[in-house]
């Protein structure tokens, strides 16, 4: 008789692999529910970081994507952003997003001082920007300071702090509920359900316990099919007569009102917590839409890069390009991805100045958007003035691989919360403040034969003549800018680490800069800003690089700023909605810096005006991909 090999042993590996995925997602839908909507959703192209004055114990920055774990290793102690709380109940789970911190890396080696010693004389020269001088303008008047409550004042606080400018977009659009009825509806079903519970404990009470859930469930119902007074059915004012009978019964018992009162503040603290879940969802697709380029620009995009590779190209610096290199000419510097920023820039600067034989604008652009920009410019004329197109990455690419990444960046923006110490109760103050890039810290090496440029962000609309900046005499300074003296470099001692600064020092804007390249070259203020660079964060990380932005630009022009008129630039288009008109058609230049941008739908539609004025007119792409003028 044959001996029967034993039973092979059954494997039970790819058994457990099997039911562990299965675990796994049915983990995945639970673990979404209870987090209901993350806290960082969008990449922002320009990020903006947020800064909380006077104190500066602590700098936040608005998307998880711009921290650098490296930078956050540095940090000699934490802190934390504290958010209002909700006093709930412990099964009610909160959906506030954490709010992450950094603090900067400490620096040990103190960069060698430059070579002009700081003059603490050096006061703001006053330029001559033409004004209406049959209008008076009393700046004291153009933003009342509002007085508010200290609870109204941490509520817009901890708003700002967590949507920034998301919470004057929604002030200004807050639509007041007009549906009263479903509004009296919404608040009957929460008193009926605070009482509920109490009344069914209690002998007796049947017919009004069954009678309360009857209303509950009627109310709920009605309530899931109309949102608007409108939709509701003909007999919902019997049914509203009901429920205040059963109210007021329910109302007459005796009841522990410890029981009624935690019910109550359960019903608030959940009515709260979805209030703030539909406010995240609000704030997701308002950064949404302002951090997303429009549908009709990226179809002129489109558009413009395949008729310049198709057509004959259109090159009118056959007969301008022996002006690019000129330094006796007047050459304005552009960072941009955007034709119809860049162009409005061009047009406005064009119309409103006398001369414009010797005007060249040089707009630096990614490889992207190059032959966009390229063909544009080439179907398009602005008077006598002529235009450079220039691929940014490519020229880093070929000539200074050592400068680190070869990508473009625009000037960085960030949000600045200014709060007062001797005025708690009044409103605190946000401002977007502009500095440059690490692209702008290579222009002197990328135009070589040039002294002077005038630096125009994309987001800049000029109105009056501004050639006389080029007769400024600025001495040993290299940038002239806008100084912001909301904000100085003491409040930033923990963000600055140990390097040697003037706590009394201003910050201060990009949007309209005067450059002196040849001062620049002499106070090596590349190899200067490259040095800053490695202390403050890997430049090889594009969220270190981008994050380190505000520190390194004010202290790479930390003695080498020129104040400019402050009459020069009106900054703020770009998020304040409470400046006045009078104040805008008088300014010399309009700086839209914040998140609502002019090309954009949800740009402000005051401030829209002055900006679309400058778009170019019958123009067949903007037409056939509805781009509006």
């Amino acid at each position: 008789m044959k001996a029967t090999a034993p039973p092979a042993k059954r494997r039970r590996g790819p058994r457990l692999a099997v039911l562990a995925l299965v675990f796994c997602s049915l983990l995945v839908p639970i673990a979404f529910l209870f987090n209901r909507f993350p806290a960082v959703y969008v990449t922002d192209e320009r990020p903006q970081q947020e800064i909380d004055l006077p104190s500066f114990d602590r700098v936040v920055f608005e998307n998880g994507g711009s921290v650098n774990e490296d930078v956050s290793k540095k940090t000699s102690r934490s802190t934390s952003v504290s958010h209002r709380g909700i006093d709930s109940d412990p099964s009610i789970v909160s959906t506030k997003p954490k709010a992450i911190v950094l603090r900067p890396p400490k620096i040990e080696q103190v960069l060698p001082p430059p070579k002009v010693e700081p003059n603490p004389e050096v006061k703001p020269v006053l330029v001559p920007v033409p004004v209406h001088q049959n209008k008076k303008i009393n700046l004291d008047k153009i933003r009342p300071p509002r007085v508010q409550s200290a609870d109204e004042v941490e509520k817009a606080k901890a708003c700002q702090l967590e949507f920034g400018s998301y919470c004057l977009w929604s002030i200004e659009h807050k639509e007041v509920m007009i549906d009263t009825i479903v509004k009296r509806l919404k608040d009957q079903l929460f008193v009926a359900r605070s009482y509920y519970p109490s009344i069914a404990k209690l002998k007796g009470k049947e017919t009004l316990t069954r009678e309360l859930k009857q209303n509950i469930q009627e109310h709920e119902r009605v309530l899931s099919e109309s949102i608007v007074d409108a939709d509701l059915p003909s007999f919902i004012k019997t049914k509203l007569e009901r429920m205040d009978q059963s109210i007021a019964r329910a109302k007459s018992c005796t009841v522990d009102c410890n029981n009624v009162d935690r019910k109550l503040r359960q019903i608030l603290h959940m009515t709260e917590d979805e209030a703030h879940f539909h406010m995240k969802q609000s704030a997701y697709l308002y950064n949404l839409g302002v951090h997303t380029m429009p549908k009709s620009h990226h179809c002129l995009n489109m558009r413009l890069t395949v008729e310049y590779f198709k057509s004959m190209p259109l090159d009118p610096n056959d007969s301008s390009a022996h002006k690019f290199n000129l330094p006796d000419n007047r050459h304005y510097v552009i960072l941009s991805k955007n034709v119809l920023a860049a162009s409005v820039v061009i047009n406005s600067t064009v119309s409103s100045s006398e001369d414009t034989e010797n005007v060249v604008f040089h707009v630096l652009t990614d490889s992207q958007n190059f032959y966009a920009m390229k063909h544009w410019f080439a179907r398009n004329s602005y008077r006598e003035s002529a235009v450079n197109v220039i691929n940014y990455e490519q020229i880093i690419f070929e000539n200074f691989p050592e400068f680190g990444t070869q990508q473009l960046y625009l000037p960085e923006e960030f949000r600045v919360l200014i709060s007062s110490l001797e005025r708690p109760t009044e409103k605190s103050r946000m401002e977007y403040l502009s500095v440059f890039s690490h692209s702008h810290f290579f222009l002197a090496e990328i135009f070589k034969d040039l002294k002077k440029v005038i630096v125009l962000d994309d987001d800049v609309v000029v109105q009056r003549d501004i050639s006389f900046l080029w007769n400024l005499d600025m001495g040993e300074k290299v940038n002239g800018a806008i100084s912001f003296c909301g904000l100085k470099l003491g409040q930033l001692r923990n963000l600055l680490g140990r390097t040697m600064y003037d706590q009394q020092s201003c910050a201060w804007m990009s949007g309209v800069n005067v450059i002196d390249l040849d001062k620049w070259r002499e106070h090596n203020v590349t190899e200067n800003y490259l040095q800053l660079l490695r202390k403050f964060g890997n430049n090889d990380d594009e969220a270190s690089l981008r994050a380190s932005a505000l520190p390194i630009s004010l202290l790479s022009f930390q003695h080498l700023l020129y104040p400019l008129d402050e009459r020069l630039i009106l900054s703020g288009l770009g998020y304040d909605y409470g400046i006045k008109e009078e104040l805008v058609q008088n300014s010399a230049s309009l700086h839209y810096n914040g998140n609502m941008k002019p090309w954009l739908e949800l740009g402000i539609p005051d401030y829209r005006k002055y900006w679309k004025r400058f778009l170019t007119r019958d123009e067949r792409f903007m037409d056939e991909c509805n781009v509006s003028p």
